[in-house]
Formats: C-alpha cells, sequence, structure tokens
C-alpha cells in the first residue's frame, strides 16, 4: 500500500509517497496544504516539519476468537520511526513548526515518568536544535530505562514533580511555572500540552485520515466500517473522529481511554474540534469507552499476559499502557458483544509506546518465557570463520 502512486482523489497529492524517502527530506520544512474536506477548519497550520516516516503500513491481523465474518486490520503507526515513534510524532511534525516559526529556542511539555510523548518532544527538539525542558511526575526512583533514558541521552532537562504535586498543581500551572523561570533567564520557551493534544496536534490524525483515505484508494477491495484507538490525552481522537467524518471514510470511530473517565474525553475532545470551529458535536462522532483499569500505566496480571499471548501468537507487540489495554478491551467488548461486530471490518490504529514495555520488565519476566542452556558435546569440531570472539 505504502508508497504508490494516487490516481486523482480530490485534495490528495498527486503522489501517494513519503516525503522522507527524497534525500534531504527528512527534517525539512514544508508549507502545509489541508484535504479539500478539510479546509474550512480554522485556524489551519502553514508548515510542518517532517519527523516521521510516513505512510505508514496498514496490514490484516489474526487475532484469535473474533465474531463471526469479522476481520480486524491494523495500521502500524508504532513503525513511524523508532526514537520517534508512535502517534505523537504526526503531532509534533505541526507543533514544532509552529514552535520555530514563534523564534522558540526551547519547547517545555509535560507527562508520566514513561511518557513517549515527552521523549518523542526530546528527540524532534534536538533535532530542530532546541533544548527541551520537560517535567515528569513519578512517584519512585524513576531508574533509568525506556523512555525516561532516550530522553537523558538526547540531553533534556528534567524536572520530576509527585504525583501529589502533579494532582494539587496541574500540567498547566506547572509549564507555566517554568516558562515563565526560562523567560527571566532569557529564554524563548514554547510550550507543549500533555500528549501534544491541542487544537493544532489535531491537525496530525486530521492529516492520517487522509493517508488512509489514500492507502484505501489503492487497494479498492478494503473499505473499514470501524477504526478503534487508544485515547490518552484525546487529540489523536480528536483528529481521527473529525477527519472520519468529514472525509470519505465516515467509519465509526471508537476510542479506549486509558486513563480518565469517557465522559472526561467526551468534553475534551469537545473543546479541541470547538477550538477548529468544526461544528460537531463529540457524541456525534466517536464512541468512548473505558479501558483504564487499574488505573494510568497500571497493570492487571491478566492485562500483560494478554499482551504476551498477542505478541507469542501474531508477532504484534503491544505496550501495555495504550494500545494493549485498547485492544485488550476491544476483544472483551467482541466477545460479550458478538452481534455487534458480526461482519465489520475494523482498521486498529497502534500508536507505538514499546520503549514503555521496559518498565514493565520485572513484571513480565515470569510471563515472556525462558532460555536454557545450548548442550554442547566436547567432540563438537570448531570450523573456521565460525565462533571467533573480536
Amino acid at each position: 500500500m505504502a508508497g504508490v502512486t494516487a490516481t486523482g482523489m480530490a485534495g490528495v497529492p498527486a503522489t501517494f509517497s513519503s516525503a522522507t524517502a527524497q534525500i534531504g527530506g527528512f527534517l525539512s520544512k514544508k508549507p502545509y496544504a489541508p484535504p479539500l474536506w478539510a479546509t474550512h477548519l480554522s485556524p489551519m497550520p502553514c508548515h510542518t516539519f517532517s519527523l516521521g516516516h510516513f505512510p505508514t503500513p496498514i496490514h490484516k491481523w489474526n487475532l484469535p476468537n473474533l465474531p463471526e465474518g469479522t476481520e480486524v486490520w491494523i495500521k502500524r503507526d508504532d513503525l513511524s520511526g523508532m526514537q520517534l515513534s508512535g502517534n505523537k510524532v504526526r503531532k509534533l511534525e505541526f507543533l514544532m513548526a509552529d514552535a520555530v516559526a514563534q523564534g522558540a529556542d526551547c519547547v517545555i511539555t509535560v507527562g508520566g515518568i514513561q511518557s513517549n510523548h515527552c521523549r518523542a518532544t526530546a528527540v524532534a527538539a534536538k533535532y530542530l536544535n532546541l533544548d527541551c525542558y520537560l517535567i515528569l511526575r513519578t512517584s519512585k526512583d524513576p531508574g533509568l530505562v525506556g523512555n525516561l533514558l532516550v530522553e537523558r541521552l538526547v540531553g533534556a532537562h528534567v524536572d520530576l514533580v509527585s504525583k501529589e504535586e502533579y494532582g494539587k498543581i496541574g500540567s498547566v500551572a506547572l509549564a507555566d511555572l517554568l516558562k515563565k523561570r526560562l523567560l527571566e533567564e532569557g529564554r524563548k520557551p514554547y510550550v507543549i500540552p500533555v500528549g501534544g493534544s491541542n487544537s493544532l496536534g489535531t491537525w496530525g490524525y486530521i492529516e492520517a485520515i487522509r493517508e488512509i483515505e489514500q492507502q484505501i484508494q489503492q487497494s479498492s477491495d478494503v473499505q473499514f466500517d470501524d477504526i478503534v484507538v487508544a485515547c490518552g490525552s484525546g487529540g489523536t481522537i480528536a483528529g481521527l473522529a473529525l477527519g472520519s467524518r468529514l472525509s470519505s471514510l465516515n467509519t465509526k470511530v471508537h476510542a479506549f481511554s486509558v486513563c480518565d473517565d469517557p465522559e472526561y474525553f467526551y468534553d475534551y475532545v469537545q473543546g479541541l474540534i470547538d477550538g477548529l470551529n468544526s461544528g460537531f458535536d463529540s457524541h456525534d462522532i466517536v464512541s468512548m469507552e473505558n479501558a483504564k483499569g487499574l488505573g494510568y500505566a497500571m497493570n492487571t496480571a491478566e492485562e500483560l499476559k494478554f499482551v504476551k499471548d498477542i505478541a507469542a501468537s501474531t508477532g504484534i507487540v503491544l505496550d501495555p499502557v495504550y494500545s494493549g489495554k485498547a485492544v485488550y478491551g476491544l476483544l472483551k467488548d467482541m466477545a460479550g458483544n458478538p452481534a455487534k461486530w458480526k461482519g465489520r471490518k475494523v482498521l486498529f490504529i497502534h500508536t507505538g509506546g514499546l520503549l514503555g514495555l521496559y518498565d514493565k520488565a520485572d513484571q513480565l519476566s515470569s510471563l515472556a518465557g525462558s532460555w536454557r542452556r545450548m548442550d554442547l558435546e566436547d567432540s563438537v569440531p570448531r570450523k573456521d570463520g565460525t565462533g571467533k570472539m573480536f
């Protein structure tokens, strides 16, 4: 599907290929032209930076125990890059362009100690020669694994706050406090909200809908009835839901919330799409389901075993914080309401986050299987050119 030539869809570039495939295309600034079906939305971004490897592939996903006639396909936004992987990259393409346009010399953002968004922001900032300041919440010694390790390697400035401090003060006030201090030092900070989820960041997944639209056009035998995704900060689902309703897809969008309750996200998404003057009610364009379980970034043994079993049976590794909980919730809903999903073609958006697995290593160790020492007979002869230590 990826990298093929489009055939004249309105508002779509003539060639369907990744800008990053061109020499010098990656990290380049480019003018932004929205899909024709989104030209009435405002404010409209002027430029983006090419930070991700797009389009990401879509393929069939042979999940077990699906309802009769149901097909699940998966869009691999986990393959949008390594250091800059997952759904956050699509938002950052717009947000970082705005930061540069405003003359910022550094960016500030906020998240959990293993925030995928904060790691992606730290890497993107360094790519664009900006300093990055992160405010991370944690209730324990964070160690140096996963996303936090990458952030430290690329030189991000990290300030830690407790979960209690975060809950009392809030992400907006914390970012404003750090911004004030940096301004007093003569810096020019640009604040990116939690998850990159504001109205500007929403354009990332409006653009993703155009990408899916193009991929479907190149595979005329595939049409999707539903799009399913995890919801952690609201921007991804706002862009998917709005884009799906405005575009030719017109698929039903389902979001499985992994932290706050569905009503919170209906309200938050409403604010994002109101910020684009869309005229829609969030309840009409997305169905929210609760999949937070024990809470954000907290997993039951059953959820972790599910992540392991899906990896072992299909080769797709889900992160336990976002996509793992979303697929767990999806298959539970399919099992409990098979008639609702019977015969439908479902597209699941894998939003990445695999570095977060390292924070769950202790909990996963008993599930991931063990190893054994290879039994070597003393009589096994050595062959030249193999087994040498350098």
